[in-house]
């Protein structure tokens, strides 16, 4: 997780310690007892009636990616109503809304992206939420690993290509976003700082509609999960400039960091998406939806599908998430303040 220690904005260094590597062990007859009748007990106190994952991005993205294959392990899990609901918009906001006004039943439940709770509190004058008061964590499911991407077309193919190319080209240097106010604008925002050249961003409801604009070079950049862009990549329309983070992700090998290149004003771009429901949802509820989850995130098809295709499970439970979002927002906290950028 990023610690507080390179506070300082233009470098807004920090690292997550991902690792995409699961314990694994054999389990005994015993151990495969009592794993059933947990899942058997957490499935029992479940809400009766159909489950709703909201989503706050357009389908195709790596939310919706992540949703959707969750849904299905929870089927096989045992959990025979559940489906994934899409409200793109507003950053998320939308859908967070909508989850915060929901009933705490647990019928619906918010996958969430971290900055709608550890950034957005600092970019928006008038969230509409209170992301303490007003939700339960109930887990955090993967890290996102994020990525800069351009057009195949392009003349540049690394972060040196492209610094240079902005630099030449001020007026056309621009930066899809699936969302403002988040990591990757703020990342955008040092590197504009550092470089001399201010980075018009272009706002949308999803990475699909994004990067509709980044294979069509009407955007010169596009930032986003690494997962949102992996069918695009692997088709040759998009080219990854570098990731987020320190390491390299073990399905892009051959793609450098954007800090190891020499930018390392993205490195605390990783962010996670986690699940949450509204405050007042029961504790024998909470635990129910608790345990299914974090069992789904074990299952090894689940694992290999979400990690070729960028992202990294590594679940947590409530109050490992809940600490999570503590530490980030107040690493994010003075980096917000001290970039200015405020939206209503």
């Amino acid at each position: 997780m990023p610690t507080a220690r390179h506070i300082k904005f233009v470098a807004a260094a920090a690292v997550l310690g991902i690792s995409s590597a699961i314990s694994v062990r054999v389990a005994t007859a015993a151990d495969a007892t009592a794993a059933n009748a947990v899942a058997v007990n957490a499935v029992a106190d479940l809400p009766q009636g159909l489950i709703k994952i909201v989503v706050g991005f357009a389908p195709g993205g790596a939310a919706d990616l992540t949703a959707r294959t969750f849904a299905e392990q929870l089927s096989k899990e045992g959990v025979k109503e559940v489906i994934v609901d899409n409200r793109p918009g507003a950053s998320t906001r939308i859908a967070n809304s909508y989850v915060q006004r929901a009933a705490p039943d647990g019928l619906t439940l918010l996958l969430a992206t971290s900055p709608a709770f550890t950034i957005y509190p600092y970019t928006y004058k008038n969230l509409g939420y209170d992301g303490e008061k007003d939700f339960r964590p109930i887990a955090l499911l993967v890290n996102i690993p994020t990525a800069i991407v351009t057009g195949s077309e392009q003349p540049y193919s690394n972060m040196k290509e492209f610094v240079a190319w902005a630099k030449a080209n001020p007026a056309k240097a621009t930066i899809g976003l699936a969302a403002q106010g988040s990591s990757g604008q703020l990342g955008s925002i040092a590197l504009g700082k550092d470089i001399g050249v201010d980075f018009a961003p272009v706002v949308y409801k999803g990475a699909s509609p994004m990067l509709v604009d980044v294979v069509s070079s009407r955007v010169s950049m596009g930032w986003d999960a690494a997962a949102s862009m992996m069918p695009l990549y692997q088709a040759g329309k998009i080219k990854f400039l570098g990731l987020s983070g320190s390491e390299r992700l073990a399905s892009l090998p051959n793609v450098p960091t954007v800090k190891e290149q020499g930018f390392p004003q993205f490195e605390a771009a990783t962010s996670f998406y986690a699940i949450f429901a509204p405050a007042g949802l029961p504790d024998k509820t909470a635990a129910a939806l608790e345990k299914v989850f974090l069992k789904a995130a074990k299952d090894p098809g689940l694992v290999k599908r979400l990690e070729e295709n960028g992202l990294v499970v590594k679940p947590m439970d409530h109050a490992q998430l809940a600490q999570r979002v503590r530490t980030e927002r107040s690493f994010w906290e003075p980096v917000v303040r001290q970039s200015g950028i405020q939206f209503e």
